[in-house]
């Protein structure tokens, strides 16, 4: 197994992806330390928090294989590159552009470019998306994940925007590979407290959730 294909299995097995945005770029690192001590390992930086690039680099040196970085809110393959470059283990995209893909082909990283449409997520799948994000999930909840995949099961799809601890477990139970957790896990209030501990018990909550609804569907 090569290293895109563990970091697609460490997705998948894990269930949880914290999506990281901040307004002070100094609460990058704490922030990724306290969610991988609750277990997640799939850690995305989004590009729209300050500091970025370098908080992939120190987190990726600091966190080594406890976990993997990743890069968020990427719309072109120049963003693409520098993340990449900087330590980025995944590329997250809100949309759906070609040249990010390519670009994550060329270097052998798994790419999750975002559709929100049935021919906008075969469109991203054809193109080579490893996992196709369905963003934003908030208006379409669950149920829709059950009806793409009726005509659609061979693709892996993860939602973002809308999971929380009440979703997530709906989503894994609809057939999302894993779920993207934004504010709902990175929430302000403990951002603000630097509740470093908190932010730990919570992402812990969200892998437990995410545990509970794949031993459902056993």
């Amino acid at each position: 197994m090569n290293m895109k294909e563990k970091c697609i299995q460490t997705l998948i097995e894990t269930g949880v992806v914290a999506v990281i945005r901040v307004n002070d770029a100094s609460e990058l690192l704490d922030t990724t330390i306290a969610l991988n001590k609750g277990g997640v390992k799939a850690l995305e930086i989004t590009m729209t928090s300050p500091g970025a690039l370098d908080a992939i680099n120190e987190a990726s040196k600091k966190l080594g294989d406890e976990a993997i970085i990743g890069v968020g809110s990427v719309l072109d393959p120049e963003t693409a590159r520098m993340a990449i470059l900087a330590g980025a283990k995944f590329v997250v995209g809100p949309v759906l552009n070609r040249e990010v893909i390519r670009l994550c082909q060329r270097y052998s990283i798994p790419c999750i470019p975002g559709a929100f449409t049935p021919t906008e997520i075969i469109t991203a799948w054809e193109a080579g998306a490893d996992v196709v994000k369905v963003f934003p999930a908030t208006k379409l909840g669950p149920s829709f994940f059950k009806d793409i995949l009726g005509p659609l099961p061979q693709v892996r799809l993860t939602p973002t925007g809308g999971v929380n601890l009440e979703t997530a477990g709906e989503f894994i139970k609809a057939g999302a590979s894993f779920v993207g957790v934004g504010s709902a896990l990175v929430s302000k209030k403990l951002l603000a407290e630097k509740d470093w501990e908190g932010m730990s018990a919570l992402a812990a909550k969200f892998i437990q959730v995410v545990k509970d609804a794949r031993k459902v569907m056993k």
